[in-house]
């Protein structure tokens, strides 16, 4: 009489531990040195290709600024004509324009020019130079002799905050170069209202002081802000690299992993026909030998011999079996016949089927099955083979007048459990993921005189997760092995409830037509004549 089992707690066996901390350290670290090569080999302290994308953007924004410029130059040649001599003020547009239309040039230069680290550092003292020279020709114009009513220090104090402001936004991408064109400026013009010795003048020097400081720190600001989305779209890019770096890799490695797993397979395939069709004929005269059907042996020892040739046949062709099993597994070419399948049943099987040999060891094998288990919807080849394996590991693993519990019941969840229990020797918890492992085999399996392949405890895995179901292994040393293998509850095949709600009849029910019409009104006719109503 079976009696019902404990449900045991399911834990999963913990990850692996992951390595991807390592390699992360060893990147930051890798991207830290070329950072460090880079500002080493740079002149303003960042990656040369920094330094190369910030002179693009200097380029360009002196390129898109052009017209602006032009125009600026126009208006305050206008004024100063007016203001002083025209013929002057002529002469300082010309040469302004001159120096407009060098920088022009050299902008458009550096564009077409491939980039390099040293054609940067050139063209990077050049812009510089022309800024300067751009700068002191502004100068010229702002410290020129005017006047000192309050109209032309006003004037003045527009036309260098303009200048400053307008020379600041265009190199801000070269904070350098912005210095050069406006400090000779905001000097000049300090210098000029500093000369003159009067309290207000006095002021405006230290207003124009204090608009050079806040326009340099502006463009230091705006520096920094496009250094910043460089470096952010720097990363991005080699974050990007390194993505598809990975993929190209992971796609080689499945090309290759695919092409080896179908070498594999045609391997074993062919492997399968050449072993299996010599094998077959050593297993049938092995046998005919063993049981000496034409005739006894003229020495005694041959049948012995004729029963090792037949059991070694037989243990290679269940190994070949196996390993053709695991490769159809590994393909995902195995397909299951799902069917109506009862686990007690299945496991009753697999008990009468190896009583024999547990006996033979003076092993006991228990069985505890809940009552009233139903069908589950699963492969009953593949359910058989799962039990066959764990239960001949555990017969093959425990001592002589050891225990071995088989257990069936239902889960916490509402699915099924299988449990094999056994007081074998046991498992060191460094060694489960070796024996998950396709032909991994324990310390204690390599000892054992009953050698395996190590392929039981890896197909009964890869099957239970064909079904969706969990494979859990517990083992202590000196103690023993349990092993807990369950199926989920869209697997169970519980039997539906009755309804409740009452059918429609069969048959009409005639009585109640009767009443209906006795009780519904008759149409009398609206003309009763000749009728004698």
């Amino acid at each position: 009489m079976s009696k019902p089992a404990n449900r045991p707690e399911v834990v999963d066996l913990p990850a692996e531990s992951p390595v991807e901390a390592p390699v992360r350290d060893r990147r930051v670290a890798q991207r830290r040195v070329r950072e460090a090569r880079d500002r080493l080999t740079s002149t303003s302290g960042t990656r040369p290709a920094f330094d190369r994308e910030l002179l693009r953007q200097y380029a360009q924004t002196r390129l898109s600024a052009s017209l602006v410029v032009t125009l600026l130059v126009i208006g305050t040649g206008f004024l100063f004509g007016f203001w002083a001599q025209p013929l002057d003020a002529a002469m300082w547009a010309c040469g302004m324009f001159c120096i407009h239309a060098m920088i022009i040039h050299a902008c458009k230069r550096y564009l077409a020019e491939p980039p390099s680290a040293q054609g940067a550092r050139r063209w990077r003292m050049k812009f510089i130079a022309f800024d300067l020279l751009y700068g002191m020709c502004w100068t010229v114009v702002l410290v020129h002799p005017t006047g000192v009513d309050l109209v032309s220090n006003s004037l003045m104090m527009f036309l260098m905050l303009l200048v400053v402001a307008v020379s600041s936004m265009l190199a801000a991408s070269l904070p350098i170069a912005a210095f050069a064109a406006t400090a000779p400026v905001t000097l000049g013009v300090a210098f000029n209202f500093a000369m003159r010795g009067s309290l207000d003048n006095y002021v405006l020097a230290a207003l124009a002081i204090a608009a050079e400081g806040y326009f340099a720190l502006l463009a230091h600001r705006l520096h920094s802000t496009t250094l910043a989305t460089l470096e952010a779209r720097a990363e991005k890019d080699a974050l990007i690299g390194e993505l598809e770096q990975a993929k190209a890799i992971s796609d080689e490695a499945r090309h290759r992993a695919e092409a080896a797993n179908v070498a594999k397979s045609r391997f074993l395939a062919q492997m399968s026909h050449e072993l299996r069709t010599p094998l077959n004929a050593i297993l049938g005269f092995s046998e005919v030998m063993k049981s000496e059907i034409f005739g006894g042996h003229a020495v005694p020892v041959y049948k012995d011999y004729s029963a090792d040739i037949h059991n070694s046949g037989v243990h290679l062709l269940n190994l070949i079996n196996e390993i053709l099993d695991l490769s159809r597994i590994e393909a995902g070419r195995y397909e299951l016949n799902e069917e109506a399948v009862s686990l007690v049943h299945v496991v009753a099987d697999c008990h009468h089927l190896l009583k024999l040999r547990a006996s033979s060891r003076g092993i006991t094998i228990h069985e505890v099955f809940e009552l009233g288990m139903p069908r589950i919807w699963g492969d009953e080849r593949a359910a058989r083979q799962i039990v066959l394996n764990l239960l001949s590991n555990a017969i093959k693993f425990t001592p002589q007048g050891g225990e071995i519990w088989l257990k069936v019941g239902w889960t916490a969840s509402g699915g099924q459990y299988l449990s094999c229990k056994d007081t074998g020797s046991g498992i060191a918890e460094d060694e489960i993921p070796i024996v998950l492992a396709s032909f991994g085999q324990g310390s204690n399996s390599i000892k054992s005189a009953e050698q395996g392949a190590g392929l039981g405890l890896p197909i009964a895995k890869s099957l239970i997760d064909m079904h969706g179901g969990t494979f859990t292994l517990k083992s202590k040393l000196r103690v023993g092995t349990e092993v807990i293998i369950t199926f989920p509850p869209e697997r169970v095949m519980s039997a539906l409830a009755p309804l409740t709600d009452d059918g429609p009849p069969l048959q009409p029910d005639y009585t109640a037509n009767a009443a209906d019409e006795r009780h519904r009104p008759r149409n009398k006719p609206i003309m009763s004549a000749g009728t004698g109503l």
